[in-house]
Order: C-alpha cells, then sequence, then structure tokens
C-alpha cells in the first residue's frame, strides 16, 4: 500500500504535539511542524522520491534527523523516536486531541488526573461533572467539549467542498490522462453548484458511445477505488478510499447542454423549471426538450441553447436553489454576479512572523501574481499565544519593514493585523497602535462559549472601534469540526451598517465564513462585504473561488463587493472616517446592467479549472 505524503506529514505533526506536551525545546517542535507543513505541500510522492533516491536534506524544512525518520518510516512502518515518545506519555492523548477544542495541554490534564483515554470516556466524565472539577476547567470549558464530541456524533457524512472538489478534480484528471475518447467532462449537483458540503460527486462527460465503456473501466480501475457500486457504459459509480462516492454519467455532444443540466440540479430548481416549462407545452429530461404536442425532441450541446429555447437566459448554476431565480430570469433581473477576475485585492494574509509560512516577500509575490493591486498583511495580535503573534515592539518592527519593502513592488502593501477581540469586546493592541494601522481585522478566537448577547455585544463594540476596518470570519466556525458561536446575526450586521464596518467572507475552505446565506442577508443590508483567503501559505492566495462562490450564491455583483474597488477608491474608502464610509459605498458606480454571468461549462468550477 503506498504512503502518501499526508500520512508522513500528520506522524511529524503528531511528533511535534507530543514533544510540546513534554515541555521539549520550541525549537525542536517548529522543527517537526515545519517538515509536517512542507510535506503536505509537495507536488510529488516523497516515498517516490526515496524510491528514487533523491537527497530529501535538499528540500527546504527537511534536515538530516527528518530525512532519517522519513526513511525509516518508508522502510520499516515505524519510527522509534515516535514509538518511545508514545511509551512516555498517557496512553490517549492523542485520541483526546481528535476532539475540536481540546489541545496539548487540556488532554494531558484529563489523561493525567482522570486516567481517561477515549472520546466516550471524557463524555462519561463530563457528566459525572469530573472534567469541570480540574483545575483550570469549570463548567463552561466542559459544556463546550461536549459540544463538540455532539456535533462530530451528529455528521451527516457530507464532505466538506474543499476536501470534495480536490477529491473530483484528481479523480476528472486521472481519467482525462487515461482516455483521450474524453472531450468534456465537468461536475455536476451540489459541486457545481458550489454549496459547502458534498454528498456525492457527480461527474458528466462526453464521449462517443463506443468508446463510453472505456470510460466506466477506466474509472473502476483508479487506484483510489474502494469499491464499485455500478458499471455500464453509460453509468460507473465507485467509492473511493476516502469513503466519497463517485457517479460519472456520459452522453453524446449534441445533448450535453441538457444533461449538464439537469444533473447539475438543484432537485427544487429543476422541478420549477419543470413546471414552468409544462405551462409552455414542453417537457424537459436530461436528453433534451419535447414538445408535448408533436413529441419532437430537440437537443441542446450547451446550457445556454437549453435555457434559451424556456425564453430564459442561463441561470449561474450557484443561484439553482430553487427560490427567487427563475422568477428574476423570467423578469430579466438576473445579477451581474461577481467573479474571480473583479477582485483587485486580499484584505487577510498572514507570514511566518506569526502562524503562516512562508516569508512577507513571499505573500506579496502571491498576491503580485495574482494580478492585484493592492493586499494587507494581516498577522496575529498578542493575544493569540498559540499563533505566535505580534507584540506591540514586533508590529512596529513590522510595519517599518513593510514601509521598505514597498519601494520594491508595484502592489501597494498595506499594513495591517488579525486583532483579537477579547471577551469584552476591547481589542489586543492599544489604540495609539491600531492607529498606526491601514487594516484592522477584528476576529474572535477565544471565549467562543458565550452567549448570543454577549457575543453579540461583545462584536459589536468591536465594530464600534474606529480602527476596526472589518470583522474576520464572524462564526468561527471550521466546517465539520467546531460549531459556530452564538450571536444575533440581524443585529451584527445592522450594527456594521451603523458603523461603517466591513464583514469579511473568508474564502479558506475549512471556514467558508459568512456563510452564504448570512452574506445574502449583508447584501441586502447594505453592508460592505470582503472576500477574503485567510492565507497561511503562499499558494492559499488561489483559495479566493470559494469565497467568490459564497459571493455568488450570495447573489453579489462587484458593487457588494468592497474589494473590487480599484486601488485608488480603495484608498479613499480606507482614509474615510469610518461614519461617512458607508456613504460612499452606497455610491458606487451600478455594476448590474448587464446581463447575468454566463453559465457555460467554462465559467463554473470544472476539475482542474474551476
Amino acid at each position: 500500500m503506498p504512503v502518501s505524503n499526508d500520512e508522513i506529514a500528520e506522524l511529524f505533526e503528531n511528533m511535534a504535539t507530543l514533544l510540546e506536551m513534554k515541555g521539549d525545546t520550541v525549537f525542536k517542535i517548529r522543527a517537526y511542524q515545519r517538515a509536517a507543513r512542507t510535506i503536505s505541500q509537495l507536488s510529488f510522492p516523497l516515498e517516490q522520491a526515496v524510491q528514487d533516491a533523491v537527497d530529501l536534506k535538499k528540500i527546504p524544512g527537511i534536515g538530516k534527523a527528518i530525512s532519517e525518520k522519513t526513511q525509516e518510516y518508508l522502510q520499516t512502518g515505524r519510527v522509534d523516536a515516535y514509538d518511545r515518545l508514545l511509551a512516555e506519555l498517557p496512553d490517549g492523548v492523542l485520541t483526546l486531541m481528535t476532539i475540536p477544542g481540546i489541545g496539548s495541554k487540556t488532554a494531558m490534564l484529563i489523561t493525567q488526573e482522570l486516567g481517561i483515554s477515549t472520546i466516550e470516556g471524557i463524555e462519561k466524565a463530563i457528566h459525572e461533572g469530573k472534567v469541570a472539577a480540574l483545575p483550570r476547567m469549570g463548567p463552561r470549558a466542559a459544556d463546550n467539549i461536549l459540544r463538540h464530541i455532539q456535533s462530530l456524533r451528529t455528521k451527516d457524512g457530507r464532505t466538506p467542498i474543499g476536501h470534495a472538489l480536490a477529491v473530483a478534480e484528481e479523480t476528472a484528471a486521472a481519467l482525462q490522462a487515461q482516455c483521450p475518447q474524453l472531450s468534456q467532462l465537468y461536475p455536476a449537483g451540489s459541486l457545481r453548484r458550489w454549496e459547502e458540503t458534498i454528498g456525492d460527486i457527480d461527474l458528466v462527460g462526453v464521449a462517443p458511445e463506443p468508446q463510453q465503456a472505456g470510460v466506466g473501466d477506466a474509472l473502476a480501475a483508479l487506484p483510489g477505488v474502494r469499491e464499485v457500486l455500478a458499471h455500464g457504459p453509460k453509468k460507473t459509480s465507485v467509492i473511493l478510499e476516502p469513503g466519497i462516492q463517485v457517479d460519472l454519467r456520459l452522453g453524446a455532444a449534441e445533448s450535453f447542454g441538457a444533461m449538464l443540466q439537469y444533473f447539475s440540479g438543484s432537485q427544487q430548481h429543476n422541478l420549477r423549471l419543470r413546471d414552468y416549462a409544462h405551462r409552455l407545452g414542453l417537457s424537459l429530461n436530461e436528453y433534451g426538450i419535447t414538445d408535448l404536442q408533436t413529441g419532437q425532441v430537440e437537443q441542446f450541446a450547451d446550457e445556454t441553447a437549453f435555457y434559451a429555447r424556456l425564453g430564459l437566459p442561463c441561470i449561474p448554476p450557484e443561484l439553482r436553489v430553487g427560490m427567487d431565480e427563475l422568477a428574476a430570469a423570467q423578469a430579466g433581473a438576473l445579477p451581474n454576479l461577481v467573479t474571480e477576475a473583479d477582485l483587485r485585492g486580499d484584505l487577510h494574509l498572514h507570514s511566518d512572523w506569526s502562524d503562516g509560512r512562508d516569508p512577507i516577500e513571499r505573500m506579496i509575490e502571491a498576491a503580485v501574481a495574482q494580478g492585484y493591486q493592492y493586499m494587507a498583511l494581516t498577522d496575529h495580535s498578542s493575544g493569540r499565544g498559540i499563533a505566535n503573534g505580534l507584540s506591540n515592539e514586533r508590529l512596529v518592527e513590522q510595519i517599518n519593514l513593510l514601509r521598505r519593502l514597498q519601494e520594491n513592488y508595484p502592489i501597494t502593501i498595506l499594513c495591517g493585523s488579525e486583532v483579537d477581540i477579547r471577551a469584552d469586546g476591547t481589542l489586543d493592541y492599544p489604540d495609539e497602535l491600531l492607529a498606526e494601522l491601514d487594516v484592522v481585522v477584528a476576529s474572535v478566537h477565544s471565549a467562543m462559549g458565550q452567549d448570543s448577547d454577549t457575543m453579540t455585544r461583545r462584536i459589536i463594540r468591536a465594530m464600534e472601534h474606529p480602527a476596526v476596518t472589518l470583522i474576520g470570519h464572524a462564526s468561527t466556525r471550521l466546517l465539520s469540526r467546531r460549531q459556530p458561536v452564538e450571536f444575533d446575526l440581524e443585529a451584527l450586521l445592522r450594527a456594521a451598517r451603523a458603523t461603517g464596518t466591513a464583514m469579511e467572507i473568508n474564502s479558506a475552505p475549512e471556514r467558508m465564513d459568512l456563510k452564504d446565506t448570512h452574506a445574502h442577508r449583508a447584501r441586502e443590508l447594505g453592508v460592505p462585504l470582503v472576500i477574503n483567503t485567510d492565507s497561511h501559505h503562499f499558494t492559499s492566495l488561489g483559495q479566493r473561488r470559494f469565497g467568490v462562490a459564497i459571493a455568488r450564491r450570495a447573489w453579489c455583483q462587484p458593487r457588494h463587493i468592497l474589494n473590487t474597488l480599484p486601488r485608488d477608491q480603495f484608498l479613499t474608502f480606507l482614509r474615510t472616517p469610518k461614519p461617512y464610509r458607508i456613504e460612499l459605498f452606497d455610491a458606487r458606480p451600478d455594476a448590474s446592467t448587464a446581463t447575468a454571468t454566463t453559465a457555460t461549462p467554462d465559467s463554473t468550477p470544472a476539475p482542474g479549472r474551476p
């Protein structure tokens, strides 16, 4: 069985965690963490590199000790140093750390004081009051842990889109490499609609009928296939090793538009579209449109022609939820949805000064490569102890460095910080230091168990600060890992509007926060939205596609997104005192006069080119 890079990276991440529990040196801990990050980002299999006698020490982040342990693991399936660490620490500490909200210190405390090594055991101990009685714990901390356990138990089996899209792209690339007869291959279903979690992965493709069976054979024979559920010339369904089902459907080029529309859904959208078509004397299916009076079937090579036959503009997949999109299409009122190309900057980027993986210069270069006109470096404030947050002195040092670096780059470099919103709503830096920053992203990273009223007041207090530009990842959720905090969304958004504070759509696929429905309401209330990537690695700036998808599902046009402003207009916005920013935002030119964004496969997420 091949050993994946992720498996090796997890080994070194676990070693770093165990060393941290032992209280080993910070340099050794960071060396293992750096190695884990490096290995997880490699574009080639590390196992193959070892087989090819590549010198691993030439890979940045991998030294002699890491190289030797990697080879030991690949040769024997184990690492003696890791086994010794496990033997020195209580059983179950790593198991407990799979529960969101339990860090290394808490895991050690629970295992040492209560002798617990299982999730079931800690759940029982919480109900018995034993966890709350531990030093530095208390009922609220115990309740938070129980909430996370219950969240894990109630997962609905759906896969976060970040993982599902990667699997779809990898699968499609493998099929296209093996099957030259595939002229088109695109995702359908919830993946194409950019829903935040995915059930099954639907792939729809075109191949000549005599050769369709070969494509199904190729899917069934892929190395990652765990089980073949169905195998026919037009449809093949498999379960991949991660446990994700992939359904591949093949058809002819002349009817591809109807097939792609049909399998893109959503079900409710298709039902409403069928009712609409029926009133026109037409019937819809995956093969085309049938005239009910004559029985004649019309075929369509693309979706634009399919919708045009119904007298409608092509409805973008992100809007196909069975709500208002059909009425808007009939009225010619579909929005000109924002695209990646509309973004002019990113206002939430981290470097290795805090918990990022790359130097400041590398992050600037990545922003330049995106074609951006401006960017903000926003390393964590000092309150995030585990994120190596910047002290007052280090922040001043970074500001001075950024101002010197500006001379070397065409992009406008903004000095910023992701500043913690403390439990009482105050901010992590003194006012005089906050005033030196161009962009302040205020975020909640602690005390997440506060009740809704307290959390709402806390965030609104931060909004009222004149230096706060935007609120970062407001719900703090991590998809399938951490539940969102509780707050009054309406009160929060109305306060954002009143104070001239923007709200972030965080593109990180594990966050996607604001979610689409929250962003939709923010747009309705006229709250400025900002699409950021929260990048901790230079490659993550490409994850803006997830944030753009959220904005599109929220019916956002470029004029609703603050960082679509050209540089001069954006800098004018920043220099305007907060009470007057909304007036500027409202006065933006209306970009909605164009027709809706074309929803051809080329403009929707396709494996390898979303």
